[in-house]
């Protein structure tokens, strides 16, 4: 996320960065020729994708080949080469550019093989795969979505797509055995129908966890197994169907909570606090504020414009829950803002209706020049359609150093929301 369109590069692959987003909008709001989207889309490859160390040849081919426009719906269509999720109906979003490159890169794809793929969606993630494998599979269970995917890649003649309607969680027996599996959805756990139709030898990619803690995970299929390696944290959207039924874990927007807002565990990932996904120019350190536990985490940026912050996603009731108290620890050095006002130290949280479209944010922030460590509090105002909401915390864009500590999130009251 260097260069190009610094704006765009706040914050990369998060749909919580719609509202900042939009501001940039204008640029490409009118691409409607051919030059002009197929420009848009090589910036964002360039900025995205290749500068965030997506390097592998055939895939950085098939993000720039692939026309993501045309898989977004059109009230949406000015934000296609953004590296951000965007919302496409029954309560399912696009993902974000980084991620399906991550994801392909992932699996390792190769021009023979045959993949299926969990989650159709728009059609997206399909339509890359067809650049650089033989054949794709994928199924949606949500016959909307199927359909509009269906009759988008046959416009755009993508003839090694086949789209099949239905619970992914069966995968697709009669095509069976797969050299490559990709779900873009997230189980709590790993559905066996797809771990017996995946071939020996065979690779699948997949987030796992609880509806807002997830890691993106690559197995490799051993001995009839499955041999785990771990990515990185991520967020998707929950795999309906009877994967959701089996789900053990359910979120509880009544009781919203930062997890470990302390920083002081870490996760299967070496180096990466536990809960928080997306993480960029940030490190945990040894804590030199006493009496507030282990470890901080750091960010640090010297480039303006680069992403340096981390977010994470918690479950909000906006029928249950009116307004929200935030509190943090920080401590700042030679913080500068980026090239716009959205690209500072802050805290932006951004609150989703069930259909995971935005409807509001609010800021704690922003910071700027050197201090020593102090307590910042907000008090925030949740909307009534909220369901969840992204946070996001870091430089965001912004240049120097800023240490996070102790940030806790918990229900409020509304009255000191509104009168803030």
């Amino acid at each position: 996320m260097f260069a190009i369109n610094r704006r765009a590069r706040c914050v990369a692959g998060l749909l919580a960065l719609a509202c900042m987003a939009a501001a940039s909008a204008p640029r490409i709001a009118h691409a409607q020729s051919n030059w002009q989207w197929s420009k848009a889309r090589d910036q964002m490859v360039a900025r995205d994708i290749v500068a965030a160390g997506i390097k592998h040849p055939r895939v950085v081919a098939a993000l720039r080949k692939t026309p993501r426009h045309e898989f977004v719906p059109a009230a949406q269509r000015h934000l296609s080469y953004f590296d951000m999720a965007l919302p496409i109906g029954e309560q399912q979003t696009i993902s974000p550019p980084f991620v399906v490159a991550t994801m392909t890169m992932q699996l390792d794809p190769q021009p023979k093989d045959k993949v299926l793929e969990i989650g159709t969606g728009s059609g997206y993630q399909a339509a890359v795969l067809a650049n650089v494998v033989g054949e794709v599979y994928t199924i949606e269970i949500q016959e909307p979505l199927a359909r509009t995917a269906m009759q988008t890649l046959s416009r755009l003649a993508y003839k090694n797509v086949h789209v099949k309607i239905g619970d992914g969680f069966k995968g697709w027996p009669e095509h069976a055995p797969f050299d490559k599996i990709i779900v873009t959805c997230s189980p709590e756990k790993v559905p066996q129908p797809l771990v017996d139709q995946l071939r020996e030898g065979g690779r699948l990619v997949i987030p796992l966890g609880e509806r807002y803690h997830q890691i993106l995970y690559r197995f490799e299929k051993h001995d009839g197994k499955l041999v785990p390696k771990a990515i990185e944290p991520t967020f998707f959207v929950p795999m309906t169907g009877t994967a959701e039924q089996q789900r053990e874990i359910l979120p509880d927007g009544k009781n919203v909570a930062i997890f470990n807002g302390g920083f002081e565990q870490t996760g299967e990932i070496a180096g990466l606090p536990a809960g928080w996904y997306y993480v960029r120019q940030a490190t945990l350190e040894p804590q030199d504020l006493p009496g507030h536990g282990k470890r901080m985490i750091v960010f640090r940026n010297s480039e303006p414009g680069r992403s340096a912050q981390a977010l994470q996603a918690v479950g909000i009731d906006g029928q249950s829950v009116h307004a929200l108290d935030a509190s943090l620890w920080i401590r700042g050095r030679d913080i500068a803002a980026g090239p716009s006002k959205q690209e500072q130290a802050q805290v932006t949280i951004v609150f989703f209706d069930k259909d995971r479209v935005p409807i509001g944010s609010e800021l704690l922030g922003p910071w700027e020049g050197t201090f020593a460590w102090r307590q910042e509090t907000a008090h925030w105002r949740v909307p009534a359609q909220a369901r969840f909401a992204t946070i996001i915390v870091g430089l965001t864009g912004g240049t120097g150093e800023l240490a996070v500590d102790d940030f806790t999130l918990a229900a409020g009251d509304v009255k000191a929301a509104v009168n803030r």
